[in-house]
């Protein structure tokens, strides 16, 4: 945890949300909270940070992904990668639950639509699959695509 909040302050908020005292930086300038992360960086580490003032706009560019909370200001939002809309911290975790499921969706429908022109193209070249099986072939492949894609609006 990463805080321009003095200590005490910090503390009683790690001690809250279980972070152990000895990974809580406080008092920490915006210069100092973007050093933090290009360390975390330096490490190998890949880092999220989530801000929401003017002081966290340095930390949510330099970080992989920045996820800016939505009644933060303008600056911290134009910053970050992500944007929630309200201000409660579940909503980091429905985000990263969100884009893995995104990103899983993305790669199954690619691997739908690669198999389906696999098959089909050559099946088509060569004679077996007359034109419009083909053109049947390619609707339901978008049929599959679109259909899995919206799966996530029941992710939560």
């Amino acid at each position: 945890m990463i805080t321009g909040d003095q200590r005490v302050v910090a503390e009683a908020i790690a001690r809250e949300v279980g972070i152990p005292s000895e990974r809580v930086l406080a008092e920490t300038t915006p210069q100092g909270k973007a050093a933090a992360v290009a360390a975390l960086q330096q490490q190998g580490r890949t880092v999220a940070f989530v801000g929401d003032g003017i002081n966290d706009a340095p930390a949510l560019a330099q970080a992989d992904v920045g996820i800016a909370m939505g009644e933060g200001t303008d600056v911290a939002l134009e910053s970050a990668s992500i944007a929630l809309l309200g201000s409660d911290l579940r909503g980091v975790a429905t985000a990263l639950r969100l884009a893995r499921a995104t990103v899983r969706t993305i790669r199954q429908n690619l691997f739908f639509a690669f198999v389906y022109n696999v098959m089909g193209i050559p099946l088509a070249a060569i004679g077996y699959l007359s034109p419009m099986l083909a053109a049947l072939a390619m609707s339901l492949s978008s049929v599959s695509v679109v259909t899995n894609a919206l799966r996530l609006r029941r992710a939560r």
